[in-house]
């Protein structure tokens, strides 16, 4: 195996098990998903040219390639399967293509590429076909595609998530196709790649604009809630991930059955939409920071619903009580299928003790989503004007266990009383609870919500600037972000297709980023790793 995709990977990439618990014949089975795919989208860009269109092929690639995202899909099976339904698909689609009169002969070998009989002759298959595996490749090439694929799987997970709530939109899927088969096309340029990560971050924000119109369509927008910390004497499910169509799901059925329902990690956010918010046995938030992760699940005393990607391997321990929905799977652990019947999770949440009695931890505040902000900005521009607001920080992204994500609560912590902390994803959870008062009535810390909600941070600051008459760059803004996986390098994609400058990240730079491509990026997006809070504080307000 050879995985260098997150944040969390061993010095030069994980080669021997991932750190994230993932297997190598897991890897291995991931890189063929990725190379059978590769090999489905040569088809599939070559259909769209002699008007040959399917949705459902669209669909399948974003399942496919959400599916080998970081603490997704750990069990093997279940990506072979995928892997012999991608070639089925591609068969299919090469018949169609060919009947219109398009090209279906590629010298690619993922274009003909036959799975093995066995799924250990597929690992084999896997251990082959990374993209890493090309010695003549030119090194900065090979990093460029590395960061396109990468992004493009955050651009599949967020589109899968937006078709979950309704909205679609064809030109991502066309865009997801032809940056797959980018990727196996041999001479691109360097400035060929940069072109198609720059586009692979305008496609992401389209992406975003889909879910969030699903999500706010369906729930309505966010709205300023109070979330408690603690826990109400009785039966509990706790639910944690991004799906907001399971959660809503999970409430309905658990109507009535004195079970009550917490958010975990990124579902916080959920509490503040007006059609979810709703439910009287939707309680509070239960746990802390991604790293704690292990240690809550094994003390919670009901089920755990995990709708995506957020949690390493589950230990034995405590993988009965655990429950998965749609793409996310591990071996021993119970899955709920696609017709959505939670009836075992509540089954043993109704079986376990649950919490003994009620206790009070606080609460912190959610709901500060582009309506919510915008509804103030005449008192924020006005703050801004008469200096009561000196400075805004955007310090978002994603947690994880590595050192140095303890940076990030320390920079919050020393932000000067008259600037703003506004925060997004579940890098959030190590400072999410600070008390940090507010400005002119309005808090300094505004939680915009999941790490898909970068869509609202952008309209918020593109009205900020709008109503400075400035450019965004010019704002009172900082970026100080942090990253994981792929999701956060399409977002991080997103930025520099907007061209925002100046952004600090960290903990450590993606081990897929060549020194030439890392000093392209600091020359043209001003991209700098962090220091340590106090350094960057001086920094960026002088």
């Amino acid at each position: 195996m050879f995985c260098n995709q997150c944040e969390q990977s061993a010095k030069g990439g994980c080669s021997t098990i991932g750190v994230c618990g993932k297997q190598p014949d897991v890897a291995d089975l991931q890189d063929l998903l990725i190379h059978a795919q590769q090999g489905l989208s040569l088809y599939a860009v070559e259909g769209r040219k002699v008007g040959v269109s399917d949705p459902e092929v669209g669909r399948f690639t974003c399942e496919g390639v959400f599916s080998t995202l970081t603490n997704v899909n750990f069990d093997g099976e279940r990506v072979a399967d995928l892997v012999r339904k991608t070639v089925e698909v591609r068969e299919g689609l090469k018949e169609k293509v060919k009947a219109a009169g398009g090209q279906v002969d590629f010298p690619q070998a993922a274009a003909s590429f036959t799975p093995a009989a066995t799924t250990g002759d597929m690992v084999k298959q896997g251990g082959k076909v990374s993209l890493t595996g090309n010695p003549d490749e030119n090194e900065d090439i090979r990093s460029l595609k590395q960061t396109l694929l990468f992004g493009v799987k955050g651009v599949a997970a967020y589109a899968d998530h937006a078709r979950i709530m309704g909205q679609e939109d064809d030109a991502v899927y066309a865009f997801i196709h032809e940056a797959l088969a980018a990727t196996i096309t041999e001479g691109l340029t360097a400035e060929d790649c940069v072109a198609a990560a720059l586009k692979c971050g305008e496609v992401n924000l389209r992406a975003m604009e889909l879910l969030d119109a699903g999500n706010t369509g369906t729930y309505g927008h966010p709205v300023p809630t109070p979330v408690p910390l603690g826990a109400k004497q009785g039966k509990a499910i706790v639910v944690s991930g991004h799906d907001l169509k399971d959660l809503e799901l999970l409430l309905r059925q658990t109507e009535g059955k004195g079970i009550n329902v917490y958010t975990h990690g990124e579902m916080l956010p959920t509490h503040g939409y007006p059609a979810l918010k709703k439910h009287p046995h939707f309680h509070g938030h239960y746990g802390t920071a991604w790293q704690n992760q292990g240690k809550e699940f094994a003390e919670f005393p009901g089920a755990i619903v995990m709708t995506t990607n957020c949690i390493q391997k589950p230990k034995e321990s405590y993988q009965d009580n655990i429950f998965t929905t749609g793409l996310v799977a591990w071996p021993g652990v119970t899955h709920i299928g696609a017709d959505k019947d939670f009836t075992p999770a509540i089954e043993r949440a109704l079986a376990m003790e649950g919490f003994p009695a009620d206790t009070d931890k606080g609460s912190v505040m959610v709901g500060f989503a582009r309506n919510a902000v915008l509804s103030v900005a005449d008192k924020v521009v006005e703050a801004v004007k008469n200096k009561d607001i000196r400075h805004f920080f955007l310090v978002g992204g994603c947690d994880g266990a590595k050192p140095g994500r303890d940076y990030y609560t320390r920079f919050v912590e020393q932000v000067p009383a008259d600037c703003m902390v506004l925060t997004l994803a579940c890098g959030k959870f190590r400072f999410f609870d600070k008390q940090l008062g507010d400005i002119g009535g309005i808090p300094r810390l505004l939680d915009i919500g999941q790490c898909n909600d970068a869509y609202s941070a952008v309209q918020i600051a593109v009205a900020l600037a709008n109503a400075f008459d400035c450019e965004v760059n010019d704002l009172p803004l900082s970026f100080v972000l942090s990253w994981y996986e792929q999701k956060a390098v399409a977002i991080l994609l997103t930025l520099f297709h907007l061209g925002i400058k100046g952004i600090k990240l960290g903990p450590s730079l993606p081990e897929f980023i060549s020194p030439n491509v890392l000093n392209v990026l600091v020359e043209n997006f001003a991209i700098k790793p962090i220091s340590t809070p106090e350094e960057d504080l001086r920094e960026i307000l002088g």
